[in-house]
């Protein structure tokens, strides 16, 4: 067998266990993923981000889930596994050209292992974070080999993905320096076409204030006590569960040779700053920093296990040991899943408590729904956009803008990052006239209850209460709070 035809059969082996893996989370949207389904399918409606959607990322994720057609389900997991088979391809050439076959197989592997068997909220949906890993490693890959366009080109995509695509360019300048103007050039061709894009749409005000200004705020406004031992705490986790990664980036920066250790060392450092930005350092941001070391320790690895003799013996032992931990730890979850799927019962998973409450609205919603209905959302819940595929009645499809508190406190907390735009936003939106609103946050949070907030206490008169869940109240307009039809006299007052 050839080694291109031994090789396309592994890569194909990932994606395809891959995918059997992601199946078992056919029936489910996970946080992040939803919110970019949502805007994708918002999109397809005709609307404009920024301009007529309130969206606080770079714009390719959208897009691209817009090409797809905004699709969940089955569907969605296959694109999942696509994705990440292309990871593992991306990784396995840019290590065989590194160093050879070996560090290629070992790279691709533990891309996919570490993918699939972490921490589902983070490795499932394929978000901002996920998607920069590819243009990521596509973008340094180039800066090594002296191409300095395309690994300008790389970074810009990567950064229409995910603003922390600044980092990727600065460590293909880094690399590829003699060919600094033409890494600048190619950064340049996406983000111009993006910008020029939104430009003809009139968005790119909005996209300043959307992606940078907010982003700002939320980023220097981290709801942590002690933000200091939360990056130490979650930093030793991570680790931990990735221990293969860190002893064999470890060995590699003991026993690598100098001029690979010093490189890639500064890329992992550059990318470990992508983490920290915020000081949240979700399990999510820590994509960044998987790539250098998966290049790292596949070399560390693939050296480590081609020794015969004992040494061999103890660092396959080793390895082993350490892949134990995730995989015990994460691996039952996909049988639990699976067992749930092939008897067509529903899952039970504390996890799922939030999906499964959007679901149970949209159900009713699409019950009473109508071919020219619209949806507000209070609280942060996109996926009830993605299960209704509903039009949003305004720029504003959740409550984020409108109150000022981001969705990851805004369940615990009412303090408002940006009160007095949260104002102007509020009397902004009692210009439209959703059909359905749903209320998935004052049950949870009464200090930042729909029906008490002085501002929207007189535009939710028009509404009343036609559905409820445990966790959520579904309103729908008045018949008589609507505008008559075009052409038609309004109705006679009622006596």
């Amino acid at each position: 067998m050839s080694d291109r035809r031994r090789a396309s059969l592994f890569l194909l082996a990932l994606g395809a266990i891959t995918l059997a893996l992601r199946l078992c989370h056919s029936r489910i949207l996970w946080v992040d993923e939803d919110y970019h389904l949502a805007a994708a399918i918002q999109t397809l409606h005709g609307k404009m981000l920024y301009r007529d959607l309130w969206y606080d990322k770079p714009p390719l994720g959208a897009w691209t889930y817009a090409l797809i057609g905004g699709v969940w389900g089955w569907p969605l997991r296959l694109f999942d596994a696509l994705y990440v088979l292309a990871l593992c391809a991306a990784l396995f050439r840019f290590a065989r050209d590194l160093w050879g076959a070996r560090e290629a197989y070992f790279a691709a592997g533990m891309a996919a292992f570490f993918l699939n068997f972490d921490f589902a909220f983070a490795v499932i949906p394929v978000a901002p974070d996920f998607f920069m890993m590819l243009p990521h490693i596509a973008a340094v890959h180039c800066a090594w080999r002296g191409r300095a366009f395309g690994a300008g080109v790389w970074s810009g995509i990567a950064f229409l993905f995910h603003t922390k695509g600044a980092l990727v360019l600065a460590m293909c300048a880094l690399l590829a320096w003699r060919g600094l103007p033409l890494v600048l050039a190619g950064f340049l061709i996406p983000s111009g076409a993006a910008l020029a894009a939104l430009a003809a749409g009139g968005a790119v005000g909005d996209y300043g204030r959307q992606v940078w200004q907010w982003g700002a705020a939320y980023a220097g406004s981290s709801p942590l006590v002690d933000p200091i031992a939360n990056a130490f705490r979650r930093t030793f986790d991570w680790l931990a569960f990735h221990a293969v990664l860190a002893l064999g980036a470890a060995r590699f920066w003991w026993r690598g040779q100098r001029r690979e250790r010093l490189w890639i060392a500064a890329w992992a450092a550059l990318s470990f700053a992508g983490v920290a930005l915020g000081a949240r350092f979700s399990p999510r941001y820590f994509f960044q920093l998987l790539p250098p070391l998966v290049l790292a320790s596949a070399r560390a690895w693939a050296v480590a296990t081609s020794v015969p003799g004992a040494r061999r013996k103890w660092a396959v032992a080793v390895l082993a040991l350490a892949a134990l931990a995730p995989a015990v730890r994460f691996g039952p979850r996909y049988a639990t899943l699976a067992r749930d799927l092939m008897l067509h019962r529903p899952h039970h998973w504390s996890d799922l408590a939030l999906d499964q409450d959007s679901q149970a609205v949209a159900a009713q919603v699409n019950a009473r729904k109508r071919p020219a209905s619209t949806l507000f959302v209070w609280g942060y819940r996109p996926d009830v956009f993605v299960y209704t595929r509903l039009r949003a009645a305004s720029r504003f499809w959740d409550s984020q803008p409108l109150t000022g508190v981001p969705a990851d406190r805004h369940l615990t907390s009412a303090e408002s990052i940006a009160p007095e735009w949260a104002a102007q936003n509020r009397v902004e939106l009692t210009v439209s006239q959703p059909t359905f609103i749903v209320d998935s946050l004052s049950l949870a949070n009464p200090r930042l209850a729909l029906d008490s907030n002085p501002g929207l206490r007189a535009w939710l008169k028009d509404y009343r209460v036609v559905g409820r869940t445990s966790l959520s109240l579904i309103y729908e307009i008045n018949e008589t709070a609507l505008p008559p039809p075009a052409g038609l006299p309004p109705p006679p007052p009622r006596r």
